[in-house]
């Protein structure tokens, strides 16, 4: 036999008055039915939720915890009524963030008018750490770092693109590796951007370091200045496509195999998470 709601009301009838015979009253049942009841659930359940006392009844942590769930249940059901309340902290790599993320955060946020989004941009192995531990929701990953531990879903896919000038020497080439333009100039993004310090690592693993001309704040900007021939730039080829259309930039495919960037939405535990965050996760696997 299983317990329903009616039963976790009565349970927790008892419990507020510390006494069956009460909360049995409280319901107008008989103390009978209500011992018949508990005891039910506690079979259901393999484990005792009531301490039984000459003075009365006490949970026992089994009860305490079922007593903490049903008012975690009662305070998320009544977010739907009084307007959800509440704030996601979103972590993202750039690509995703720039790329992907502000369509369908933009339709989220208007449906969802009492949730603030706390977003930071970081390299998907800190996204990673912070998940695991607590300090973000959720977070938005390349599906190259380890997820062991995690409840992950699919985001979107996209890859890493050289860009050039056609007057750049390299305008004729359509495909290169990392390892073979790094004696070109570069237009990057700004220092403390999470491509930027990826890309930097790549570089110094063979032993070099990216020739950066001039760092910026926005893929949007890169484009440009490697249109006026500044220096070649690494970007989504997503941003590349779209730019391509209004300016005179040539795409060169990267060889890397970490250029192909699987994007994965990772989270400590979905029944962890309160209703509105869930909602964001699912709106974004969705979009």
């Amino acid at each position: 036999m299983r317990f329903d709601l009616s039963d976790l009301r009565l349970f927790l009838q008892i419990v507020e008055a510390g006494s069956i015979t009460r909360g049995a009253e409280r319901l107008h049942l008989a103390i009978a039915a209500a011992s018949t009841r508990i005891r039910n659930m506690e079979a259901v359940l393999g484990t005792p939720l009531l301490h039984r006392e000459r003075q009365g009844v006490q949970p026992t942590p089994a009860g305490r915890t079922l007593v903490q769930q049903a008012e975690r249940m009662h305070g998320e059901l009544a977010q739907y009524a009084e307007g959800i309340k509440g704030q996601v902290r979103l972590m993202s790599n750039t690509n995703a963030l720039t790329e992907f993320l502000p369509e369908p955060l933009s339709d989220f946020l208007a449906t969802h008018p009492q949730v603030n989004i706390d977003l930071e941009e970081r390299l998907s192995d800190e996204i990673v750490a912070a998940v695991a531990d607590g300090t973000a929701d959720v977070g938005i990953v390349a599906g190259t770092v380890e997820l062991a531990g995690l409840e992950t879903l699919p985001f979107r896919t996209d890859r890493f693109v050289l860009v050039a000038a056609p007057a750049h020497s390299l305008a004729t080439v359509e495909r290169a590796l990392f390892a073979e333009v790094l004696d070109y100039d570069f237009v990057g993004l700004d220092r403390s951007s999470a491509l930027q310090r990826f890309l930097a690592e790549k570089a110094e693993r063979i032993g070099r370091r990216l020739k950066l001309r001039v760092q910026l704040r926005g893929f949007d900007a890169v484009c440009r200045l490697v249109e006026c021939n500044v220096g070649i730039g690494v970007v989504p080829a997503t941003t590349a496509e779209r730019h391509a259309k209004t300016m005179s930039i040539h795409k060169i495919e990267l060889a890397d195999d970490w250029a192909v960037r699987k994007l994965t939405i990772c989270i400590r535990r979905a029944a962890d998470l309160p209703i509105y965050a869930r909602d964001l996760v699912r709106h974004l696997a969705a979009a």
